[in-house]
């Protein structure tokens, strides 16, 4: 694609990342058949390839309006059009930079404008959230179905963490919102990793990632975000932690690109580069180790099993003294032994998150882990498709996010499974609302299919 950038962007940093992104583009159409916006809306300019052109167009100097910025926010920002692109177009990146210029040229009123500052200033901070979702769930009894809905019930609490030391060490992303919203998960991965030899620390003064105010165009709050994790986690860096370890994958996204959005700082660029090399979603690491998993859950399930046939047998021999020693016909196998109980497998679907599968490229790798482990997984149609959540899109575009979640939804039950697991906290959340089935982090079905810990708990 040949670009003319005007004189106010041509020669910034931002104008070069945006003229090389566009220059990549053929304009081939490829992307539209996997971007969700256009399989609803059916307008190109709710697509990649209409939204590149309207990218363009301000970058070229033309005035943006109020539909520019339109069809720019209706945008998920999922990424599939990235794993679609034959030529490796940078779109998140440039929507990115697209989005910061036309919010710039087009003031939203103060309703919205104010609605949006809301979000940012309570979603990313712990101290606001967790207050304001409790008072949601004590109320959500009394609300209407479709209010209800959008309140995320209780969660259950979280089971104990390990106290054991081990040499191997990594650290956690707590987040700002899953530690109200889901405390399960990273308590489980802390039970997980430490039956794998590694202790999961928490670093004081690390917060949010910075996603939640970089989509809502407050890029400059989002890199202090970004900063203040960095300073969290350097010492940690400097003693030799070998990850850091990132259960919700849209938060893991984010950390991967630190090195790229702080490159421009003196300060922070060098240690940006080396927390995205270290940043690694949990599967990252389950993988690596999943030969220790799989020795340790057929162990646990040989255990299970050893109990259940005791159990059989117990019941089997009352069940002789009863009826004189007769085995009754439905409970003879083919050499007419009692029959040993089967270890109930639990049908899953798993919800692949757009961060995960596009974001980063970790398309296939949980399922290929969970199948590996002895998990029963069933088949999801489009399963590259988004299901709405999409940070707060939930929240500012409803009708969009809840028309996606609903073909999600219908995808995910088509197999009848008996659960949902995930890989993201917004998806999660967004998802436990449409439907009565449970909706679960993975690595918390992962921690429940192995032995007790043998560490000390707290």
């Amino acid at each position: 694609m040949q670009t003319n950038l005007a004189p106010f962007i041509k020669d910034t940093p931002e104008g070069k990342e945006a003229d090389a992104i566009l220059r990549k583009c053929t304009h081939c159409g490829m992307c539209i058949a996997t971007c969700p916006t256009y399989q609803l809306l059916s307008d190109e300019l709710d697509g990649p390839r209409g939204r590149i052109y309207l990218i363009k167009q301000v970058l070229e100097g033309a005035t943006p309006t109020a539909k520019t910025r339109l069809h720019l926010d209706r945008c998920l920002t999922c990424r599939a059009c990235e794993t679609t692109c034959p030529t490796g177009v940078r779109y998140g990146r440039l929507l990115d930079i697209g989005r910061h210029l036309v919010e710039e040229r087009v003031p939203r009123g103060p309703i919205e404008s104010a609605w949006r500052r809301a979000l940012n200033a309570v979603i990313p901070n712990p101290v606001l959230f967790t207050p304001l979702l409790k008072l949601g769930q004590l109320a959500r009894p009394l609300l209407p179905a479709a209010l209800k809905s959008k309140v995320p019930a209780v969660p259950a609490p979280a089971r104990p963490r390990p106290t054991t030391t081990h040499p191997r060490k990594m650290l956690l992303l707590e987040g700002c919102a899953q530690p109200s919203l889901s405390p399960a998960t990273n308590a489980a991965a802390a039970r997980v990793l430490d039956r794998l030899g590694i202790s999961l620390e928490r670093a004081a003064g690390a917060g949010c990632c910075g996603a939640v105010s970089f989509h809502l165009n407050e890029q400059k709050e989002a890199l202090d975000y970004m900063r203040r994790n960095i300073d969290a986690w350097w010492p940690y860096v400097e003693h030799g932690v070998e990850a850091i370890v990132i259960t919700a994958s849209g938060c893991g996204v984010t950390v991967k690109e630190y090195g790229h959005l702080l490159h421009h700082d003196p300060a922070y660029a060098d240690k940006a580069r080396s927390i995205s090399e270290l940043a690694k979603d949990i599967s990252e690491v389950i993988v690596a180790e999943r030969a220790k998993l799989k020795t340790l859950i057929t162990h646990h399930s040989t255990a299970a099993s050893d109990t259940s046939s005791q159990d059989s047998n117990s019941s089997t021999s009352a069940a002789l003294r009863a009826t004189g020693g007769q085995i009754p016909a439905e409970e003879r196998g083919p050499s007419s032994a009692p029959r040993r109980a089967p270890i109930p497998r639990q049908r899953i679907a798993f919800h692949a998150p757009c961060s995960l599968q596009h974001g980063l490229k970790l398309q296939g790798k949980v399922e290929t882990l969970l199948a590996e482990l002895g998990f029963s997984l069933t088949d999801v149609p489009e399963a590259h498709l988004c299901c709405g959540s999409a940070g707060t899109y939930s929240i500012l575009q409803p009708e969009l996010s809840q028309r996606l979640r609903d073909n999600k939804i219908a995808a995910l039950t088509s197999g009848t499974p008996s659960a949902i697991l995930t890989a993201n906290i917004g998806c999660q959340a967004h998802l436990q609302g449409a439907t009565t089935l449970p909706v679960r982090h993975w690595i918390e079905a992962l921690d429940d299919s192995l032995p007790p810990s043998p560490s000390p708990l707290s």
